[in-house]
């Protein structure tokens, strides 16, 4: 395949990635749901109870506790959606698309492009064949070196995603991607662009194991056992399977990464957080263990879509050759 496998893998995800960024940012803001070290919503509280005594004493203030004031409610995909429609407007939920573009050509044709090339290498000469475990190895190399190259476009489009769940004086306000990188590079040093670094590789390695894998080993039953022809049926069939896949196995990681890549640190105060470890202890600590599944309902409705339009796209591309 050479080139011409990274070009269409390239635009295949460029494709699929636009399609589904305003499910990507939703999901993104609900994995940043109950994160410590926000400000917090103001309350109304009931005012003090004054008890006076029949002896005329003076009234005893009781003010309760304020460890007794309830957290906000955790909104689901369709209420998260529908606030930022209403408070930022439609164009919010293409904010960060920017950065996804500039994401998807780095990050996604370096994956696509290498699992081909290692999966055409590994195949049985023969048959055509590849075992489950190589095009699972192969997915875990491609997706390691595709997130090590993309980890600055991922940087600024988490940042530019949650951006508008902040108080308007903390906002970043970056214009665009590039914006956003050199602004990272300038305030924060060049090494904040691969902040989160090891968990994008992590997760982007299960992400390709599990998608590209399970889509080929997925289409090839289907095929082999003739429950359809190799067209869109299959197609829609094996890449959502496959979607399904990649979310369940790649949700946790997701979320520490966005809290870990979202965090702001400033100058004389103590990061939020010391690193993944750090930040999945705290999560768990702080919200309990299905905090690492946030955002997954918004993730599978992304994720589904997302994988359906990214190898339909890539198997009509390919019968242009």
């Amino acid at each position: 395949m050479g080139v011409k496998g990274f070009v269409e893998g390239g635009i295949a995800s460029i494709v699929a990635g636009c399609s589904t960024h305003p499910l990507d940012l939703i999901k993104v803001r609900m994995q940043l749901q109950g994160e410590k070290g926000l400000p917090a919503p103001i309350h109304s509280l009931r005012p003090a109870f004054a008890y006076h005594s029949h002896h005329g004493s003076a009234a005893a203030i009781m003010a309760p506790p304020p460890h007794v004031v309830p957290a906000p409610p955790r909104a689901g995909p369709i209420s998260v959606g529908v606030k930022i429609f209403r408070t930022e407007g439609v164009k919010a939920l293409f904010s960060g698309v920017s950065a996804t573009v500039l994401r998807q050509t780095l990050y996604s044709t370096t994956r696509m492009g290498l699992y081909d090339i290692l999966k055409t290498k590994w195949s049985d000469p023969d048959s055509g064949n590849l075992p489950l475990g190589q095009k699972l190895l192969a997915g875990l190399v491609a997706g390691g070196v595709g997130a090590a190259v993309g980890n600055p476009a991922d940087v600024a489009m988490v940042r530019m995603q949650a951006d508008g769940r902040l108080p308007e004086a903390q906002r970043r306000n970056y214009k665009n991607v590039v914006d956003a990188i050199t602004r990272m590079a300038k305030q924060e040093g060049v090494t904040s662009l691969w902040r989160g670094s090891g968990l994008t590789v992590n997760r982007a390695m299960i992400v390709t194991a599990s998608q590209l894998a399970s889509y080929d080993q997925i289409k090839e039953a289907i095929l082999e056992r003739h429950v359809m022809a190799d067209g869109l049926g299959t197609h829609v069939t094996a890449s959502f399977a496959a979607g399904f896949v990649a979310s369940v196995a790649s949700n946790p990681v997701d979320v520490i990464k966005t809290r870990v890549m979202n965090m702001k640190v400033e100058a004389g105060r103590e990061a939020p957080y010391n690193g993944a470890l750090d930040c999945a202890v705290k999560t768990v600590r702080a919200e309990g263990p299905m905090a690492l599944y946030k955002g997954f309902i918004p993730t599978i409705s992304r994720q589904g879509p997302f994988t359906v339009v990214l190898f339909v796209t890539l198997e009509q591309l390919r019968k242009t050759q």
